[in-house]
């Protein structure tokens, strides 16, 4: 029977097991600084059901809040750091987005985004891409290989799926203030409880404000978020939830990259500084403004079957405006224009952009016996719109001596603005069937999408629009042993759209993914420990594809990545516990144009080495104290895809301190100190397939916060 606990548990989550007790707040404050987090032992991403992670036949690494908040990650791209076959270090030191490269895949690696089931309605081919802010999630999970057969269009490596904080009928709270280098400070709250004496309304009010000086010289960051919710348990069969998100980014931060002479190498036996602004301060802005609000709505027909339905609105504006180097002049000078273009050249952009979306998802789940197989099964039905009307200008600025600059600058010329309207129209039906049978798993899905994009010029009325249909496909088998092994193997199908254009004027068919998928889970009996291994194929064909001496593109490509990922979390005593990670990722043009073709895509690390250990100190003047280390090793980067230059191996070192003074006589107050390349190494975290631009690292990051739980 679908009913909520009308009692706080205190989860302490120690990866040898989870006990729940039930704690009052001052009890809870007084225990010991371990990593607390609930032990997911259930994901939602990769299933839209609760499904145990050693039920799942498919790579799912989960990461908690208490992962992110203790290694001080401020984004979701930095709380991945630690996951292994994940790119999160694609642009650099770069806040504005949150890039992260699945399994080698680059393209789309800022839409690949889920909330609570719901995709993120970013539009990839402008500037109205959006971040979530971490301190309003529970957790993240990273979905590996495709998932378009419950999510339609999306990226062969995987997606990342959000699960919000939600409203919680135990009172209780959080405050947080920091400060740092760069000038960062911030100050976060999350309060959440119940509004009646019979506990059938909760509210949970989520907020944040921040600000800091950007790595490179004459650029900021600065974010506002508030998040209410609220949820209504109408029935002891029924609960409505109700969310809303609002985020303003008045100062968007850097987001530029440099030539690899100058950078990776010298230029003239110089090297550019990793704080160099290649932009114009007065033509520099990044201000975005987004809003959703939606609801989450569940009813129990029986213990058997269950609705759901999800729904979320989202607006957006953005405006931007951005000078860019494009490559080397004579002597130490940085193009801001390409020599005889006019238009859509790289040395200004500027774009003014709205944007309109909504999506919903209904759901149907039950469960059913037929002989002696136990089905769980799922049947869905979704839609989703987006329209995002873009005004673009473009412009050529004076060269900018890169070791001696001089600001201030007026255009040359500026082209524009072009205004355009952008709409993707999508509908899909799905079903997934999750059957038992004695300790087989077996799981299969289908789901047949009707996909209309359209991209329409309001200043000539020329349209570009694909109607396409596609339907993909899931396969998966798994034996789970009463040892807590499970072995497993899947096979999964994806499908995303294309930008480019074809001979005639016409937006390219979709390209199609394929999976196939082999691994090995244990969990050791009685505790929490996980260890996981994959081993994975990706074939992706029909990728956008210029032909030589061709202006207009065709959908030839082939790309396979190909690899190994292993993942360890476990607690090796009861004061020490380590999560390690490997990735091997071998990412392959198979069809391209001739000077890729058979070569390895830049930008994803070959190999990925990655561990962060945690100590909880319970003895003398160190109860309550715990120190993280952790160290990020990665090799073997192709800084373009001919292959005939590569960015150099680097080693990151991270630090965590944090000490629980509930024995100090202030129950509830943690102070921290997270050291981020605590040895300040200077590197190139990527390059992009042209040698103009690679992505400076992020230097030595240190903030301390003080923070205060109720």
């Amino acid at each position: 029977m679908f009913q909520r606990s009308r009692m706080s548990l205190a989860v302490a989550f120690t990866l040898t097991g989870i006990t729940g007790l039930p704690l009052s707040p001052a009890q809870a404050a007084e225990q010991p600084a371990t990593l607390e987090a609930l032990n997911v032992t259930a994901v939602r991403g990769a299933t839209k059901t609760e499904t145990p992670v050693m039920e799942t036949p498919q790579t799912v690494n989960v990461i908690n809040n208490e992962e992110w908040q203790e290694r001080g990650a401020e984004s979701v791209q930095r709380a991945a750091n630690y996951t292994p076959g994940v790119g999160a270090n694609q642009v650099g030191s770069s806040n504005r987005y949150d890039y992260l490269i699945l399994r080698g895949f680059s393209d789309g690696s800022i839409n690949n985004t889920y909330l609570d089931g719901l995709r993120v309605m970013n539009d990839g081919g402008s500037f109205s891409s959006f971040a979530i802010d971490p301190w309003y999630l529970e957790r993240i999970e990273i979905v590996k290989g495709p998932t378009s057969v419950l999510y339609g269009q999306s990226s062969p490596g995987g997606i990342v799926a959000l699960t919000s904080k939600k409203p919680e009928f135990q009172a209780g709270g959080e405050v947080r203030a920091t400060l740092g280098n760069n000038a960062q400070r911030g100050f976060a709250f999350d309060f959440t409880g119940p509004v009646d004496d019979d506990r059938r309304v909760a509210y949970r009010l989520t907020g944040k404000m921040s600000a800091a000086d950007a790595q490179q010289d004459h650029v900021e960051e600065e974010r506002r978020v508030i998040a209410p919710s609220l949820t209504w348990d109408m029935t002891d069969y029924t609960s409505l939830t109700l969310l809303a998100y609002l985020q303003q980014d008045p100062k968007g931060g850097y987001h530029g990259g440099l030539p690899y002479e100058g950078t990776v190498e010298s230029r003239n036996g110089k090297k550019i500084d990793n704080t160099f602004f290649e932009g114009e301060p007065e033509y520099d802005e990044f201000d975005r403004d987004m809003a959703m609000a939606g609801y989450d709505f569940e009813h129990e027909f029986s213990q058997a079957w269950t609705a759901r339905q999800k729904f979320r609105y989202l607006e957006s504006e953005v405006s931007v405006q951005q000078v860019y180097q494009a490559g080397w002049g004579s002597g130490d000078e940085l193009l801001r224009s390409i020599p005889g273009q006019t238009y859509n050249t790289t040395g200004y952009s500027a774009s003014e952009e709205e944007l309109e979306a909504f999506t919903v998802d209904n759901q149907l789940e039950g469960t059913v016996v037929t002989g002696l197989l136990e089905h769980r099964v799922l049947v869905g039905l979704d839609y989703q719109k987006r329209e995002n009307e873009v005004k673009a200008t473009y412009g050529e600025f004076p060269s900018i001596d890169a070791f001696d600059p001089v600001y201030g600058a007026d255009p040359l010329i500026l082209v524009g603005p072009f205004n355009d309207l952008r709409e993707l129209e999508q509908t899909g039906v799905y079903l997934q069937d999750q059957m038992v049978i004695g300790n087989w798993h077996i799981s299969l899905g289908g789901r047949q999408d009707w996909v209309n994009i359209k991209n329409t010029s309001l200043d000539y009325g020329t349209v570009q629009e694909l109607d396409e249909n596609q339907f993909t496909g899931r396969a998966g088998l798994l034996y789970k042993f009463d040892n807590g092994v499970a072995p497993y193997l899947s096979y999964s199908t994806s499908f995303s759209p294309s930008a480019y254009l074809d001979e005639n004027g016409e937006l390219l068919n979709p390209s199609t993914g394929e999976q196939i998928e082999t691994g090995l889970k244990y969990q050791p009996v009685g505790t929490g420990n996980l260890y996981t291994l994959s081993v994975f194929r990706i074939n992706q064909k029909d990728l956008a594809t210029k032909v030589p001496n061709e202006t207009f593109y065709r959908a030839i490509g082939e790309i396979q990545s190909q690899g190994m990922e292993l993942e360890a979390k476990a607690q090796l005593t009861e004061n020490l516990d380590v999560q390690a990670g490997y990735a091997y990722t071998d990412v392959t043009f198979e069809k391209a144009e001739a000077y890729r073709e058979g070569n390895q895509a830049s930008q994803t690390p070959e190999h990925q080495l990655t561990m962060w250990t945690g100590y909880s100190f319970d003895q003398g003047i160190l109860d309550g104290a715990r120190a993280g280390f952790g160290v990020r090793h990665m090799r073997d980067i192709q800084a373009n895809d001919a292959n005939t230059r590569k960015v150099p191996n680097y080693t990151l070192v991270d630090m965590a301190l944090s000490y629980n003074l509930a024995r100090q006589g202030l129950p509830g107050v943690t102070a921290r100190l997270n050291v981020n390349n605590l040895l300040d190494k200077e590197y190139i975290a990527s390059c992009y397939n042209s040698l103009n631009y690679c992505y400076y690292g992020a230097e030595r990051d240190v903030k301390a916060s003080v923070s205060y739980k109720f």
